[in-house]
């Protein structure tokens, strides 16, 4: 999962832009999720700030790379698949026992998250 708050890059200015590069990330645990990532791995989209919800899913298109900013830390590229049918708010996330373990809801304040395949499917299902 990528948070971005919609007012500074949100999903309609991603999706506008089919692809772009997901940087600026100054966290090492955020860091080390965009590590992680595979090529083809598909990452819900959530919308930070008053929005608070998964709004769409994109996918990573290169994998880690230094970042343009600054090459002491990484970055991925992210190509966008398509909106969901209805956001997943917080509220609803936080509703959902299911999904009790995000590592969003423990780690808030970070830009990048892991999340579990039947999390995600999980997620995916609550937008349809």
């Amino acid at each position: 999962m990528v948070k971005s708050e919609p007012a500074s890059y949100s999903w309609d200015d991603f999706a506008a832009k089919q692809e772009d590069v997901w940087d600026g990330v100054r966290n090492y645990q955020a860091r080390n999720s965009l590590r992680d990532m595979q090529l083809g791995d598909a990452v819900l989209f959530y919308h930070s700030g008053k929005d608070k919800a998964v709004v769409g899913i994109a996918e990573v298109s290169e994998e880690a790379f230094p970042d343009p900013k600054d090459a002491s830390w990484i970055a991925v590229k992210l190509t966008a698949k398509r909106p969901l049918k209805s956001p997943v708010t917080l509220e609803m996330i936080k509703s959902e026992d299911r999904l009790s373990d995000l590592p969003m809801l423990k780690q808030s304040r970070l830009s990048v998250l892991p999340v579990g395949k039947e999390e995600f499917d999980l997620l995916l299902k609550m937008g349809l």
